[in-house]
């Protein structure tokens, strides 16, 4: 295992000297996490199969006319119209993305690890071994919040921890959370009102020298993912005290709380994860079919977790055409009479450590997150407000990206022309990395996942003249992640994915969960288990003695039991009534309950 920075970068082109730079801004404590685990092909059969695949002779053909389809989708500048929007409220788009960072990172690494990179006009595409055998996750796909704990906190002085300095020195199984400034770094007073509740100024990432001090560094690459971690920090500290008060048994000592508080919010996270998340952008039933019917395409490989490449690749990007150009972000910042200035795409990058927290191009640099940039979640939550489908909402899942993704401010910026420019384009990076990482068409994984495939209809329904002249080469063999695209866009309305996307995006996070054996899906609460398997011995020893002399009423009864045991093996599985209730008895069932408890959320916080 090597021992792997903190400091990770989101864009396509990362060097290691990047990297070293970044380091030398950071603790000397904080430095490494040691990870490394497998990526392969969900379906490698047929990534081995050329037919399968965009045709890798005339590679630089193919090339320029992936980067003219990226170049088709995305939008042209101007103030986003109604008919963009979806039903799906903002926080999905970053809870997913921060939900990439916990379980994925390294298909942006191509550089290093794979030799060459997607930067030349003539690649080759790798072969599906060249890839599984050079290619390394540098995440464990366990939903368990390493981009949060790191390795932990230091308990025992004797063993420090690489992570330390991301706890509380006088609490030690408490994280650190950042303060908001009231003042520029030039000492001068930040504009704007405070967001309720005015008096708390904890809502930031913690900070050494403008830069988070947090397990993942991509979490703080815009500001609303670096809310969302806040509201992680938070949500963990205030498990803490919800332990000591109502669990004092499990907070004898600073390791058995740790531990208790840690597996809590893991538990909630991954239920939330499954029961929230997936539900709200997959089609209707797929989750409830899994859950009930079991995996049908993710088995762990030689006993271990991998993550599959169709999903981190082409499928799970699908978050990346639901960004909007501007947010509703708060009473400061939004498009309503009164606010300083809209929320901009742009400016949301420039209020992170990576830019000085208002540094170039923004208005000036502040040491730590100035107040009037906290976020005000209900503005982002809220189902009702996002089925109007007005700014209330994520834009559509479908192949019309905003604006500003063909310019990406934080990335590319090292780089000289026309290097530069291909970085900053994120829809021409999707397609080209697909390409260059052999990632099968959408034809083929339909066949494979045995789905009705796109017709040629479908692939051209509601495009520009210049799209489909773009798409015209990849109509028998579209690139995967346009494919999961468009599907959702002529079959679910832009309102969730599709049948192929949902089912390889909910196959894989529940085949992750599942196949980890300390999630919440895989433990039980024992002694509702003794409880219930004594009433069903004696439901049993009742039914044998009243059923003795009909063997076809038997017959009946014992599939019923079968069938009534299924049931309870299935919901005895940890559910948030197990968990951290809220003040009035609320559970954590929904993102919004989530973050009340983090005291993120105006409502019933802990």
């Amino acid at each position: 295992m090597q021992n792997l920075p903190f400091e990770f970068s989101h864009g396509g082109y990362v060097k290691e000297k990047t990297v070293q730079e970044r380091m030398a801004l950071r603790p000397p404590t904080t430095q490494a996490i040691d990870v490394e685990t497998d990526f392969d092909y969900l379906f490698p059969d047929i990534a081995k199969d050329p037919n399968s695949l965009l045709p890798a002779e005339n590679n630089r053909d193919i090339i320029d006319k992936l980067k003219k389809l990226g170049e088709a989708i995305i939008d042209r500048q101007g103030p986003e119209l109604e008919d963009t929007n979806s039903t799906i409220p903002p926080i999905y788009t970053y809870w997913g993305q921060f939900i990439d960072h916990d379980i994925t990172a390294n298909t942006d690494r191509a550089v290093t690890d794979l030799k060459t990179d997607i930067t030349k006009d003539d690649f080759t595409p790798l072969s599906p071994k060249f890839v599984t055998d050079n290619l390394k996750n540098l995440r464990r796909p366990t939903f368990d919040l390493d981009s949060v704990y790191g390795d932990g906190p230091t308990l025992d002085p004797k063993n420090p921890t690489e992570a330390r300095d991301f706890y509380q020195e006088d609490d030690p199984v408490k994280l650190k959370v950042g303060q908001n400034a009231e003042k520029d770094a030039n000492g001068d007073p930040v504009p704007g009102v405070k967001i309720p509740p005015e008096s708390d100024l904890s809502r930031d990432l913690p900070r050494n020298n403008r830069i988070a001090a947090i397990g993942d560094s991509r979490n703080d690459e815009n500001l609303i993912v670096a809310q969302f971690h806040t509201a992680f920090l938070r949500f963990h500290n205030a498990v803490v005290d919800w332990v000591r008060k109502n669990e004092p048994k499990n907070a004898k000592d600073n390791k058995k709380l740790f531990v208790r508080a840690q597996t809590l919010v893991r538990w909630h996270y991954q239920w939330l994860v499954v029961n929230d998340f997936l539900k709200t952008v997959t089609a209707t039933g797929t989750v409830d079919s899994i859950l009930r019917d079991g995996l049908k395409f993710y088995q762990p490989r030689n006993g271990k977790l991998f993550m599959p490449l169709e999903f981190s690749v082409a499928a799970y990007r699908f978050g990346h055409s639901m960004v909007r150009a501007a947010y509703d972000y708060n009473r400061n910042f939004t498009d309503q009479p009164g606010a300083l200035t809209d929320a901009t795409f742009e400016l949301l990058f420039v209020f992170t450590g990576k830019r000085d927290l208002g540094g170039s191009p923004g208005p000036g640099p502040s040491n730590t997150l100035p107040f009037n940039w906290i976020i005000e979640w209900d503005r982002f939550v809220d189902k009702k407000s996002a089925a109007k489908r007005q700014r209330n909402s994520a834009r559509k899942i479908d192949t019309h990206l905003a604006f500003p993704l063909s310019d990406l401010l934080n990335e590319g910026n090292d780089e000289q022309p026309p290097i530069q420019q291909l970085l900053k384009h994120l829809a021409k990076r999707n397609l080209l990395r697909g390409y260059f990482l052999s990632i099968p068409t959408g034809q083929s994984l339909a066949n494979k996942l045995g789905i009705k495939k796109l017709t040629v209809e479908e692939l051209k329904q509601g495009n520009s003249a210049e799209l489909n002249q773009a798409l015209e080469p990849f109509l028998e063999k579209t690139p995967a992640w346009y494919y999961v695209l468009k599907e959702s866009e002529v079959r679910a309305k832009g309102d969730s994915l599709g049948e192929v996307g949902s089912r390889i995006v909910a196959e894989t996070i529940i085949g992750l969960i599942k196949n980890d054996r300390f999630s919440y899906l895989n433990e039980r609460d024992r002694d509702r288990d003794r409880e219930r398997d004594h009433d069903r011995d004696d439901e049993r020893d009742h039914d044998r003695d009243r059923d003795h002399d009909n063997e076809r009423d038997r017959d009946h009864d014992r599939d019923y039991d079968d069938e009534r045991d299924n049931e309870r093996k299935y919901n005895r599985v940890w559910n948030p009534s197990q968990g951290v209730k809220l003040p009035n008895g609320g559970e954590i069932r929904v993102i919004t309950d989530f973050l009340k408890f983090a005291g993120v959320l105006p409502g019933e916080s802990c």
